[in-house]
């Protein structure tokens, strides 16, 4: 197997993964309409129709009003127990007999008054409590046969208030109360036994009577129309709608085509970026470690999107989808980044109530977040960019709802809270860029402008060691930035790797001619040695670029900003050298690679036109021009650029940046006329 076919069986395998994680995390409901509605609010929706017949039950309101009046207009059931009044009235007996000093006229009195209140009945303390405020004014009590009479209870007692009614009312001569002299207390017990399993039975079989459905929606009947108020009771109805839809789809069985369905979406959404990247953005495709972090990028917030919104489904306004455009943009490019973001859009749209409104609302936010990164350079933009992003939302919203019919007053202004929460976690990106960077390996705006600080430790020991490489730099970083700006390369890259490229030199300073003040060392050298030292700089730059911990992208620059191209003075002078007139010119090669990047080119051409045109003995526009022609044009006819991907047309915007640039630094200067005598000297 080539290695182009085993880079597609793993780009399908990646993709074929993130397919599977992600129909499995799609909610299970996510093929039943969903609604947004609140109580006394209008319906935003199409007539909505019963698919089945939906009984008319009661809403909760109304529910708790009738629960109230079955509980307070129900008739509790007691039995009573006869043979506990005959024990306590027998063993009351048998100890008045033995109270000899207590008259008889009283012990006949206890004896009646406490018969009396068997009669009537002695209750438990709750019942009595409930006697007392009114509550309960009547009870039914069961015979022997279980058949239930109403008798008043109003007549009733507790135990103790029995015993404090006795105790009061009956008196012995001396002022003391009969019950206190015999310890009555112990002869009353509750004989009125409240029968707690027939009560709850009894009060069930009366709630489901009066809280049963007032009828059906039949099938194909209208449940709610558009624009109606959601009343109550339709509010009712509609969650009574969603409920028994849920019930049914829960009951149908796995092979009801509903996961095939799902990975039947997701798979023609991921199908797309595949012969997207394949197609447009071969570069990248053909990088395993950009797609791995692509797929596995949109994959983990596919999923976290479906895992927020199985939550509540209103969530869903909470998640900030820019930072899709925003993350993407910032290490790729703008179209790469705006088709992500709609195949993120369009596989979370599944689980969206309103699908049209969502996608509408999302794909607005992402062309403002691609337009506002484009070059991310302060982290002041983040804010600036969820700042549009939130008038974005609230405008588009705001006018979505209008179009429905709604007014300001029915607007939901929840989600404006939602909107911004969603754009505050945004302003936060620069982390997850930071997290991305240090993960993959790649190269954001904001740290190759950090690195542009001339303050940075490199290019001061650069700018000591080697002065005159470091004006070099300086020079070839400007013209390098404008010519990137000028064919949409990437001039953050370019001015930071031309700041760099050539740090390898501080090594050996005095071997480069910009750093030579009269002496030349490469007088005592053969041209091979020279040779070797001059490419040396290009091994000695990585090194330090290593050890500084520079990115790969800057390294990369480092590597191929001299490409294979050959060292031409030293390799002429070898060849002059030559008895034959030539000479093998593989030690006078640099080992590249030749540039592989747009931004590598500009960095080259930029190199070397910088570092020739100091030789020219008259500085003007046609002499600058002529060189700079002939320098790149040599350059192409070396084959250095078959590797790139830049174009003739950059390759000629680029000779007109530099030829302006240029003469702009090395311009002619005027002669100033000496200052006239003084006064003095001339008399």
């Amino acid at each position: 197997m080539t290695p182009e076919n085993k880079h597609n069986a793993k780009i399908v395998l990646l993709l074929t993964a993130a397919m599977i994680i992600i129909s499995l995390a799609l909610p299970r409901q996510t093929g039943n309409p969903q609604f947004s509605y609140e109580v006394n609010k209008p319906w935003l929706y199409p007539m909505l129709t019963a698919p089945f017949d939906i009984p008319k039950e009661l809403d909760e309101e109304t529910k708790a009003r009738v629960k109230d009046s079955v509980e307070n207009n129900f008739i509790y059931i007691y039995r009573r127990d006869n043979a506990v009044a005959q024990q306590q009235l027998h063993d009351m007996t048998l100890a008045l007999n033995t109270q000899r000093t207590l008259p008889i006229t009283l012990r006949y009195q206890l004896s009646s008054a406490i018969a009396n209140l068997y009669n009537v009945g002695l209750v438990d303390n709750d019942t009595y409590e409930g006697i007392s405020t009114g509550r309960i004014k009547q009870v039914r009590i069961l015979d022997e046969n279980s058949v239930a009479q109403v008798v008043p209870a109003t007549e009733m007692r507790s135990v103790r208030s029995a015993y404090e009614w006795l105790d009061s009312t009956l008196r012995m001569p001396d002022g003391h109360g009969v019950m206190s002299a015999i310890g009555g207390e112990k002869y009353l017990s509750p004989n009125i036994i409240i029968d707690k399993e027939e009560n709850d039975k009894l009060i069930n079989d009366a709630l489901s009577t009066a809280l049963a459905p007032r009828g059906t929606i039949m099938t194909g009947e209208a449940i709610i129309f558009t624009g109606n108020l959601v009343t109550p009771e339709k509010y009712t109805y509609l969650k009574t709608y969603e409920q028994m839809l849920t019930e049914r789809e829960s009951l149908r069985s796995d092979d009801d085509f509903s996961l095939l369905g799902k990975i039947a979406i997701v798979t023609i959404m991921l199908i797309m970026l595949y012969a997207f990247m394949k197609m447009m953005r071969p570069r990248t495709y053909a990088n395993f470690k950009s797609m791995l972090f692509l797929v596995l990028f949109i994959t983990l917030f596919i999923v976290a999107v479906f895992l927020i919104t199985d939550y509540r489904n209103n969530y869903l306004y909470l998640v900030p989808f820019a930072l899709v455009p925003i993350i993407v943009t910032t290490f790729f490019d703008a179209r790469t980044s705006f088709f992500l973001h709609m195949v993120v859009v369009l596989i979370c749209s599944l689980v969206a109530r309103s699908q049209a409104e969502f996608i509408i609302m999302q794909f607005l936010a992402g062309g403002i977040a691609i337009v506002s990164m484009q070059e991310l350079t302060k982290r002041s933009q983040l804010v600036r960019c969820a700042l549009f992003i939130f008038l974005a939302y609230s405008v588009v919203f705001t006018a979505l709802q209008l179009v429905r019919g709604n007014n300001f007053d029915n607007l939901g202004w929840h989600y404006f809270m939602y909107f911004a929460i969603s754009c505050v976690v945004l302003s936060f990106a620069y982390f997850v860029i930071f997290i991305v960077e240090k993960t993959f390996g790649f190269t954001s705006s904001v740290t190759l402008v950090e690195l542009s600080d001339i303050n940075n430790p490199v290019l001061r020991e650069l700018s000591e060691n080697c002065p005159g490489t470091f004006q070099h730099v300086l020079q070839v970083a400007n013209i390098g930035q404008e010519a990137a700006l000028k064919i949409g390369a990437n001039m953050q890259l370019v001015r930071a790797g031309a700041l760099y490229h050539d740090i390898g030199k501080i090594d050996n300073p005095a071997f480069f001619t910009e750093n030579q003040s009269g002496v030349n060392p490469h007088d005592a050298l053969t041209p091979e040695q020279s040779a070797h030292i001059i490419i040396e700089h290009v091994a000695n730059g990585l090194h330090r670029a290593e050890k500084a911990r520079l990115p790969q992208a800057i390294k990369d620059l480092i590597a191929q900003h001299h490409g294979k191209g050959v060292t031409k003075y030293f390799y002429s002078k070898a060849c002059q050298a030559s008895p034959t007139g030539t000479v093998d010119p593989e030690p006078f090669r640099y080992p590249g690679p030749n540039p592989q990047t747009k931004e590598a080119a500009i960095l080259m051409m930029a190199d070397a036109c910088e570092a020739a045109v100091k030789s020219l003995k008259e500085y003007s526009e046609e002499s600058i021009a002529a060189l700079v022609e002939r320098i790149i044009d040599a350059q192409v006819a070396d084959g250095l650029f078959r590797e790139t991907p830049i174009s003739f047309k950059d390759v000629e915007t680029a000779k007109a940046v530099f030829v302006r640039r240029l003469c702009a630094f090395y311009h002619t200067r005027i002669s100033y006329p000496e200052p006239p005598p003084a006064a003095e000297e001339i008399d």
